[in-house]
């Protein structure tokens, strides 16, 4: 009988030795998810250098499906979105992850859109760091964006400092309450697809530094 294959090996400076054959890795468990024409995305070609700058990554391309399946659902409630992600693995860089992963989202047919969204919550910034008198007022716009459009307010808030997120939701739920739905469902789903991007970012980020 065969012995049980060893842990991957690691180089000297913690990353994985990829001169050694991967074996699978589960990831975390991850909490409850939030279907189905392929998607135009080559699946990816395994290469001596894939994943190797990035150990978030390679346990990501070798993990199996399900935990796979289940990591990118926290990043966007679609199980189409996720199975085509996860068929198309292993994924040689980042970029090309998230690369699938907006081509996938642009794909996504209306109804799924809908789902998505729904699964999403309201922008708030962190409480301690909001007034209550700025908190009144962010609740009422957001259930007013809610009334209006039927889902939850997304606003992706990378490219701000913390100390600017409470004005970026105001000022972003004052405008994007003048839309029609038809205008504000497009810019909806754009922010969406910025989320899903930095949320994968993330779950490799904490795949890498558990």
């Amino acid at each position: 009988m065969s012995a049980p294959p060893s842990p991957l090996p690691m180089s000297d400076h913690g990353r994985p030795d990829r001169t050694a054959a991967p074996e699978e890795h589960t990831l975390p468990s991850s909490s409850p998810s939030r279907t189905a024409a392929a998607l135009a995305v080559p699946r990816q070609t395994q290469t001596d250098a894939t994943d190797t700058a990035h150990p978030g990554l390679h346990h990501f391309n070798t993990a199996p499906a399900a935990d796979a399946r289940a990591l990118l659902l926290d990043c966007c409630a679609d199980e189409r979105w996720a199975r085509r992600l996860v068929e198309h693995r292993p994924y040689p860089d980042l970029d090309a992850l998230l690369a699938a992963a907006d081509e996938a989202g642009y794909d996504l047919a209306p109804e799924e859109l809908d789902r998505a969204l729904a699964a999403e919550e309201g922008a708030y910034p962190a409480a301690g760091d909001t007034p209550p008198a700025a908190l009144t007022a962010l609740r009422a716009a957001h259930a007013a964006y809610e009334a209006r459009f039927g889902h939850a307010f997304v606003i992706s808030l990378d490219s701000y400092r913390p100390d600017e997120h409470l004005d970026q939701v105001l000022a972003g739920l004052r405008a994007r309450l003048s839309h029609d739905p038809d205008e504000e469902r497009i810019v909806a789903a754009e922010q969406l697809r910025r989320l899903v991007r930095e949320r994968i970012t993330d779950a490799l980020y904490v795949l890498t530094y558990p």
